[in-house]
């Protein structure tokens, strides 16, 4: 295999004249802290331009944003190209001593995650870390996990640095007053429907 700039050149052999054929393959690199949460969402750090070709073969409906700058126009670019919704919550850092994040934005955010109509959706923060860890962390509480899981998923993401704030806002953060509608929550079935409220 050849590595190009930004595509893998495959030589194969035709069967029929043993002459070589040559493959243009995109090269899919992606996001820093990339991975599956549940059933139509994912979570990383903020996609690149070399991102771009692994984000479209995700086949996305929508993008979750925790930054508070305004979204690039590259990023915007890409996103109109593909029909991609943009939900931006902007959240600044937790960090000590002040507890930054707001807990309506938090509830927002989940009420975005728990309606089918966004899936497949990516979430992210900068290094998709911190803020990205509490809303997927506050999501967990949702679905049944312990503290013990939550955090153990937060600190692997946010390594080397946990945030105690962080994982206080987790564990103090209330599922009730998130406010979804029944009809288009997804069919994962951990979901804790009680914990929520419905309209």
């Amino acid at each position: 295999m050849f590595l190009l700039t930004g595509t893998s050149s495959i030589q194969t052999n035709d069967p029929n004249n043993n002459k070589n054929n040559t493959e243009e393959i995109e090269e899919l690199i992606p996001m820093e802290n990339f991975s599956m949460v549940c059933k139509g969402v994912y979570r990383g750090a903020f996609p690149k331009k070399k991102n771009f070709p692994f984000l479209k073969k995700l086949g996305l409906r929508s993008i979750l944003t925790l930054i508070l700058e305004e979204y690039s126009e590259q990023n915007m670019k890409f996103l109109n190209e593909n029909n991609i919704k943009l939900f931006q919550f902007g959240v600044a850092g937790n960090k000590e001593p002040f507890v930054d994040i707001p807990e309506d934005t938090i509830r927002a955010a989940l009420s975005v995650l728990l309606d089918k109509r966004n899936h497949p959706i990516f979430v992210h923060c900068n290094k998709g870390k911190h803020r990205t860890g509490c809303l997927i962390g506050c999501l967990r509480k949702i679905q049944y996990w312990s503290h013990t899981s939550i955090f153990d998923e937060y600190r692997r993401f946010s390594h080397p640095k946990s945030r105690s704030m962080d994982q206080q806002f987790i564990e103090l953060f209330d599922p009730r007053k998130v406010v979804v509608n029944k009809r288009y929550l997804p069919d994962w079935p951990e979901l804790d429907l009680q914990n929520l409220t419905t309209k």
